[in-house]
């Protein structure tokens, strides 16, 4: 299939995909007019980049996926240099969340002190020589 064709299929555009294959991450071959030519390897691996990317992964952390794919594996994460990579990916998602969490508690904090303040009574004070009705 030509490199339209493959980024229809895909719902990603042809930029993206020169881009990928710029990167080393797809391989096309040229048909004998020139035209890049893809085959359902190449959209399978461009789904298993596409699945990575939607999960946060930076495009370079795709590359043990795409690799392990290549080598003939079923699934991209059944190498040992995926497998790093997911527990790399959850040791920063972990470290996010645990900064998040800590975020929370202090806005938390600061939202209980505030509506303490604002539930306290207030005095009213009037100016001089107003009245009041």
């Amino acid at each position: 299939m030509r490199i339209g064709e493959l980024a229809e299929r895909a719902g990603t555009t042809t930029r993206a995909l020169r881009y990928y294959e710029s990167r080393g991450l797809l391989r096309a071959r040229r048909a004998g007019n020139g035209y890049r030519a893809y085959d359902e390897e190449d959209l399978r691996l461009l789904r298993q980049i596409q699945l990575l990317r939607d999960f946060g992964f930076e495009l370079e952390e795709t590359r043990p996926f795409v690799d392990c794919l290549r080598a003939g594996h079923p699934e991209g994460d059944s190498c040992p240099a995926s497998l790093d990579v997911y527990r790399r990916k959850l040791a920063e998602l972990d470290d996010c969340i645990a900064g998040l969490t800590a975020v929370r508690e202090r806005i938390g904090s600061q939202l209980a002190k505030a509506e303490l303040v604002a539930s306290e009574p207030r005095c009213e004070f009037t100016c001089e020589g107003s009245t009041e009705t």
